[in-house]
């Protein structure tokens, strides 16, 4: 059963892979805003996964997260989740991102509970 205050924890070793250079968000070895916010997407929506209807998932639908702080290759970064509201379909989670030496983002993050094949079967029904 969903409720709030319900947590997640992700973590991710930063690579080479992961940085702004990398992902085209910028030209620097550092962790990508692109690669956090796929750490924070990745974290929240396993911390309700447990608890959802069968066929139910839930999509991204905002984002309001700053990058706080730059961090190079080799360090990892560790995103924890909490449900703060739950209502109806909406799930609003703050969002915190470290790593092994200072907070580097935070925010809140909001997803949609959706029936899994209606959800995908309408964004299919484009390509029509």
């Amino acid at each position: 059963m969903l409720a709030a205050g319900m947590t997640g924890y992700g973590e991710r070793s930063v690579t080479k892979e992961l940085t702004a250079e990398q992902r085209k968000s910028g030209t620097l070895q550092v962790f990508a805003t692109p690669a956090m916010i796929e750490l924070i997407e990745e974290t929240a929506w396993k911390s309700v996964a447990g608890e959802l209807e069968n066929g139910c998932v839930t999509v991204g639908t905002s984002l309001n997260v700053k990058h706080l702080a730059a961090t190079p290759v080799g360090m990892k970064a560790v995103c924890r989740t909490k449900l703060l509201t739950v209502d109806g379909r909406r799930l609003v989670f703050e969002v915190e991102v470290e790593d092994e030496v200072q907070k580097i983002g935070e925010g809140t993050h909001e997803r949609f509970v959706v029936q899994a094949e209606k959800f995908q079967a309408k964004a299919d029904a484009k390509l029509k």
